[in-house]
């Protein structure tokens, strides 16, 4: 399994059955507008522009993962972050089917997307000769996650491939402190950005639970969701000096935009 960071949540896993695209936000540096113009500077998004040799990448992709996109069906509302315009393009014009949580299935097909499962929570499901299972995702911490609209997590597991556990928006919640303990994932990804609204409280782990979450992961943790968001204050390098303090740093892979790891079963 090889995977290929994009940028933001937006990254790539190629199997030797597939090639997945997960949350795709493609669109140009500063298409979209801020995500808060108040706590943090009202720049517009993305923050950085999709990395160079990326479209090679994307030509190859046949699958697509979206672990959220809708909240009460409006489409002003949906979280462009994880499916932008751009994205959708994409999904719709090269016909790539589409997995994602059962309750945005409908909404996805409404706007020309091919969606092969729409998943319900803990329920296995067979996926590219294996099997994809949703995780129930708390998008945030207090009364804003019922607003943000709760998407999933998943955990993949193929033949010939480590098992993949990606974390999706959400705080370290029994769900998600779950799929670690009985699971077993050989990868995880969290995102770990620390995205905030304007009003609310965190809508992803706030680092504290980041590190306890790396620290549940039985194996290899990639982090992501940082750097291309003008309401993710988290840096890589922030991150990177408190995993160096609790000594976490070589189990965590921070990648760049535009780079890959190659990952063994």
């Amino acid at each position: 399994m090889k995977i290929h960071h994009l940028r933001s949540a937006t990254f790539v896993i190629e199997t030797q059955q597939a090639v997945i695209i997960v949350d795709p936000m493609l669109s140009d540096k500063g298409a979209l507008p801020p995500f808060s113009v108040v706590r943090f500077k009202a720049q517009k998004n993305p923050t950085v522009a999709l990395p160079e040799g990326c479209a090679e990448l994307l030509s190859k992709v046949t699958h697509a993962l979206i672990t959220h996109s809708q909240t009460f069906g409006f489409k002003p509302l949906q979280h462009a972050d994880h499916l932008d315009p751009a994205g959708e393009a994409f999904l719709s014009q090269n016909d790539i089917p589409v997995t994602t949580f059962a309750k945005d299935k409908a909404y996805l097909e409404k706007y020309g997307m091919k969606v092969s499962h729409g998943l319900n929570p803990w329920q296995p499901t067979e996926f590219l000769d294996g099997s994809i299972t949703a995780v129930p995702a708390q998008h945030g911490h207090g009364w804003i996650h019922k607003v943000m609209a709760n998407g999933c997590g998943f955990f993949i597991k193929l033949p010939g491939e480590p098992s993949l556990y990606i974390s999706g928006d959400t705080v370290l919640t029994d769900d998600v402190r779950r799929a670690l303990d009985e699971l077993k994932p050989d990868i995880t990804v969290v995102a770990a950005g620390q995205a905030q609204m304007d009003v609310g409280q965190s809508l992803l782990m706030p680092t504290a639970e980041v590190i306890d979450f790396i620290k549940l992961s039985p194996k290899q943790v990639i982090a992501n969701h940082m750097e291309a968001l003008n309401h993710c204050p988290v840096d890589r390098k922030t991150l990177a000096n408190s995993l160096q303090q609790h000594g976490l740093l070589e189990k965590v892979w921070i990648p760049t935009d535009g780079e890959s790891r190659q990952f063994s079963a």
